[in-house]
């Protein structure tokens, strides 16, 4: 492959950091992260009060996934003919609401349904707001204010199992539901109040001349928009295996206690915020694109690494839990980046690439974790074979379809 070059050079970051717009963005798209993790160490209890096996449970998963990979196709292009604000704060909304119904839930059925529908509304925040990013920074300022956002999105991953297990203790598993519809209403308060429109007249005026399928056709007739799409969909599908091969792995397999689980469970997610900030810090002397190719040779080679623990079984978990970290460390390099990238190549379309970035990564992901669970057999080698294939895909999306050469 020949050196990889960028028609965004790196710049200095601009001299002030607007983070009141940080934390709000930030905040919107945790939504989805918070409503993955609150509830997992209340999956037990929920199969206890709803009188279902341990598959219907881990089912709600795979159902909030399906609802955010599929909610993410509307927004993106509602958000380019509409406008930003209405989608986010009816996305908002529907959250608010289902939240309440999964609260209210009777049977697993009806968890399982509102799940899909608290989807629909969390996804809203994460693919409009990429839009509103990419509407008022360039593409290196676009990479370094998702690394920022990361700051806010990353705490999910790390308190949202704490707090979930807190209010367990509290209360019973509804407790996570209501909690959830709580911070909808203050985040959505904050939105209404602060949020202001960012949509260009171009992007209106293009939006005006195509329907959605359109939209969606000519996105995905650019190649580089759909490299970076595959790369970053494919990088991020480690994370979503990890998110839901972790209970059994960590508390069945390694045998964590559970009030332990929370703890490790947090700390891999500062991997992801850590290497984030070093990403921002990175694209103050290279692009977006040497960042990139950097990071996706690391990611291979920590997933082959974790492979060969896993299938061989050397040092068991504090072989396989040390690399584990790492390799989700990729991820803050990986996804700011691509995201960038692929809003760089069509910004009048930048809805519909971000709802093409949310879907394919949610549809990877969800693909990727349930292969994991289907092979599962009591050890750590689905888990890390499946990551690696996923790895190889990005790669190769990455090298084959997305990077210029010389």
């Amino acid at each position: 492959m020949g050196a990889v070059t960028s028609a965004n050079a790196p710049h200095t970051p601009p001299a002030r950091t607007p983070w009141g717009l940080v934390i709000l963005l930030g905040s919107l798209t945790a939504m989805g992260p918070l409503a993955i993790d609150m509830y997992l160490p209340s999956l037990p209890a929920i199969g206890a009060a709803l009188k279902a096996e341990p598959s219907q449970t881990q089912a709600t998963v795979a159902a909030f996934l399906a609802g955010m990979a599929i909610g993410q196709l509307i927004y993106g292009p509602a958000s380019d003919r509409l406008g930003r604000r209405g989608p986010i704060l009816f996305g908002v909304a529907v959250f608010i609401l289902a939240s309440i119904g999964c609260a209210m839930a009777q049977t697993v059925d009806q968890l399982l349904l509102g799940r899909f529908v608290q989807a629909l509304g969390a996804c809203a925040g994460g693919v409009v707001v990429r839009a509103v990013v990419r509407d008022q920074f360039d593409h290196t300022d676009t990479a370094r204010i998702l690394s920022l956002m990361m700051l806010i999105m990353g705490l999910a991953p790390i308190l949202a199992p704490m707090l979930g297990g807190v209010l367990l203790g509290l209360g019973d598993w509804s407790w996570n539901f209501w909690f959830m519809a709580a911070t909808g209403v203050a985040i959505g308060t904050a939105a209404f109040l602060r949020l202001k429109e960012s949509r260009s007249e171009a992007t209106a005026l293009q939006a005006s001349r195509e329907n959605p399928l359109q939209s969606y056709l000519a996105v995905l007739r650019q190649r580089r928009l759909v490299g970076y799409a595959l790369c970053g969909a494919l990088n991020g599908a480690t994370l979503f295996t990890y998110i839901s091969a972790s209970p059994e792995l960590m508390m069945g397999t390694y045998g964590i206690p559970v009030a332990v689980f929370p703890f490790v469970f947090g700390l891999n997610a500062f991997a992801v915020i850590g290497s984030s900030q070093l990403n921002r810090l990175a694209l103050r002397r290279a692009t977006t694109d040497d960042v990139l190719a950097r990071a996706s040779t690391v990611a291979l080679v920590f997933g082959a690494l974790l492979a060969l623990a896993a299938v061989t079984g050397i040092g068991g978990m504090w072989t396989v839990l040390p690399l584990l970290f790492l390799l989700l460390g990729t991820y803050g390099f990986m996804q700011g980046n691509t995201t960038a990238g692929a809003l760089s190549v069509d910004p009048l379309r930048s809805g519909a690439t971000s709802a093409l970035l949310g879907a394919a990564s949610f549809a990877a992901g969800a693909l990727a974790a349930s292969l994991a669970g289907v092979l599962h057999d009591g050890t750590a080698r689905p888990v890390a074979l499946v990551m690696l294939a996923a790895l190889i895909g990005s790669a190769v999306s990455l090298r084959t379809l997305a990077l210029p050469r010389d």
